[in-house]
């Protein structure tokens, strides 16, 4: 898949930050996705994969694709659980979760520079 605009990007992210967090809950049957150990085994590495592609594809500011999927998690989660207690802790998490895959995209927006400039 091409991305060839910035809404498509956010999209995309958003798309694979929701489907990460909502998928992995159901199949590992647990109102949390993180609490799942199929979160942690698969999910979680492929969001990483697919923001090294996002990244790759629009390599300007990669660390955008990399907040939005994650905090997309975020609102998938509270809509799954709204009376928010934890909801300041759960964005500390999710913001923390985000760091490690930060080098991933990175990585792909590093690639998709050098693919335009050749």
């Amino acid at each position: 898949m091409i991305i060839r605009t910035e809404k498509s990007a956010y999209l995309y992210a958003c798309g694979a930050g929701a489907i990460t967090w909502i998928g992995t809950a159901l199949l590992g049957h647990r109102s949390e996705a993180w609490d799942a150990s199929l979160y942690w085994v698969a999910a979680y590495p492929a969001l990483a994969l697919v923001l090294a592609w996002t990244s790759f594809e629009m390599p300007l500011r990669p660390w955008r694709w990399v907040l939005a999927a994650m905090f997309t998690q975020a609102a998938a989660l509270f809509l799954s659980n709204p009376s928010g207690n934890l909801l300041p802790l759960g964005l500390i998490m999710f913001a923390v979760l985000s760091l490690p895959l930060m080098i991933p995209a990175a990585i792909g927006a590093c690639l998709g520079r050098k693919r335009i400039t050749i």
